[in-house]
């Protein structure tokens, strides 16, 4: 990437010495930003080190003692693309991160930035990386996945000068191929003596009982999930979650591997291209660095309800939304199965009531008369459908949180006008 090393190759092999025409740039000194700070971008990391790269790196779940030891500051999405002279993508594709590098991205970057892609082709808006290229702001990329695959014989992108292509080769390498035997090989001796197989086809057996009276509690659980990592702050790596039961049963007779799976994969997907599921749940939270602890509480309740409530806390995280902490420090969320459904009933010490379906926006504001009406009137205005109401305080007249429930994705000039009513003092939009 330092030298159009393509165009230099093709240019010798067409009899030509241009010398001084395609100049390169050093790695020594330049900020390198890694996009995605997972097993590849760690790795990356190292090595760039190595190369007497200054290493940032932008992950929002990465585990923030995996960074210092590495010497790698992790700093936000926006102060990443504005600094690096070189960016390097190992960020999964999600709807999240699906087109995240577009015209507005590349707008806020360095002139001259280079751009490496070897995670997935949709994390790049195509057409805006091909205009960034013409007008200056890219002036190399190098590509081993596209959109689209193989990309069509005239793309644009793939015939412009300054990218360098490959038809993703990922881990085509000798070594690599070698390396998938072992593991196949590792894996099947791991079966024989017993041990859990990452890779196994079969779940382990839940009895039919058990799967028929937790069917409400699945969802229950994977909403929870989803709905507690999107409460953690950019930059805040999840590394320990604790999921709390709430039943009147004996512990030993309560069997939650089907929820802690649901638990883990609405964690793990949304910041992932993993699919969790009971297999494998267990085993991906494990790689990722992620512990799931739980603790089963007896309390007075109905016995035909095998569990009253499920309460998920993430510790040692940073929250987007302060009301959602607990005196310790924890995220926590919590929720029941009320007539069939998943319901949200407990957001850090607010109590609330709502339906987990849909969109949730959570706000806390000053407890005064019409601040509901104000927030209603901001959505309906931004033809926003209102699908339920939560009001829940903890001492009158001081503090209230809303969860409202809404049909639609509020657009960012709404939200804005929310944080912009004067009693409101925090608020955050969740996607269920």
């Amino acid at each position: 990437m330092g030298r159009p090393n393509g165009m230099l190759n093709l240019g010798v092999n067409l009899g030509k010495w241009q010398r001084n025409k395609y100049v390169g740039v050093s790695l020594v000194g330049k900020t390198l930003a890694v996009m995605g700070f997972g097993k590849v971008g760690s790795e990356v990391a190292r090595r760039a080190k190595g190369l007497g790269m200054h290493v940032i790196a932008h992950d929002p779940y990465a585990p923030a003692d995996r960074a210092r030891a590495l010497g790698v500051e992790l700093v936000s999405f926006d102060q990443a693309i504005a600094t690096a002279d070189f960016v390097s993508l190992h960020m999964p594709l999600t709807p999240t991160t699906n087109k995240i590098f577009n015209d507005a991205t590349f707008s806020k970057m360095k002139k001259g930035v280079r751009i490496i892609n070897v995670a997935r082709g949709g994390v790049i808006d195509e057409d805006a990386l091909v205009r960034a290229l013409d007008n200056g702001t890219v002036a190399q990329a190098a590509l081993d996945v596209f959109t689209e695959e193989p990309p069509s014989k005239d793309s644009k992108l793939v015939q412009h000068e300054n990218v360098t292509v490959t038809p993703h080769l990922g881990a085509s390498t000798k070594e690599a191929q070698e390396g998938v035997a072992v593991e196949i090989a590792e894996a099947v001796v791991g079966a024989l003596r017993g041990e859990l197989s990452a890779t196994a086809v079969n779940a382990p057996m839940v009895p039919p009982e058990v799967l028929s009276e937790l069917a409400p509690y699945v969802a229950l659980a994977e909403k929870l999930g989803r709905l507690a990592v999107q409460l953690v702050a950019g930059g805040s790596g999840i590394q320990s979650v604790k999921v709390v039961y709430k039943s009147s049963r004996d512990p030993d007779n309560l069997d939650t591997r089907l929820l802690r799976a649901m638990i883990t994969k609405g964690i793990i997907e949304p910041i992932s291209d993993a699919h969790i599921n009971l297999v494998n749940a267990d085993f991906t939270a494990k790689q990722k660095g992620l512990r799931i602890s739980e603790e089963r509480v007896v309390v007075d309740s109905s016995p035909e309800n095998p569990i009253e409530s499920i309460q998920v806390q993430i510790s040692n995280v940073v929250s987007k939304f302060e009301s959602a902490l607990l005196d310790n420090g924890n995220i926590s969320i919590e929720g029941k199965v009320k007539y069939g459904t998943p319901h949200l009933t407990c957001v850090g010490s607010f109590s609330v009531d709502v339906s987990l379906e849909g969109n949730l926006i959570l706000c806390r504001q000053v407890d005064q008369p019409g601040m509901i009406g104000r927030v209603g009137n901001i959505l309906g205005e931004s033809n926003v459908n209102v699908s339920f109401m939560s009001v829940g305080r903890t001492v009158r007249r001081t503090k209230a949180i809303m969860a409202i429930g809404v049909d639609e994705e509020p657009d960012k000039d709404t939200l804005k006008k929310i944080g912009e009513v004067p009693a409101v003092e925090e608020f955050v939009f969740l996607d269920l």
